[in-house]
């Protein structure tokens, strides 16, 4: 059930990568709902995803917290 949950929220991210404060608010109500293990999940399909979408690298921040 926790790899649905890592899989859930790359759909939610990737439906609201429009709006750069949406998508940081996703970011930040992931990294408190996933395992330690799935964080560090995201945080490598986020880097691969935000490397065309410069306007999102800003998430990153939360990651590093």
């Amino acid at each position: 059930m926790a790899r649905a949950m890592l899989e859930y929220t790359k759909t939610v991210l990737q439906k609201v990568s429009f709006d750069t404060r949406l998508f940081c608010k996703e970011v930040k109500k992931a990294i408190s709902r996933l395992l330690p293990e799935e964080v560090e999940e995201l945080k490598q399909w986020l880097k691969q995803f935000l490397t065309d979408k410069p306007e999102l690298q800003e998430s990153l921040l939360y990651l590093k917290a």
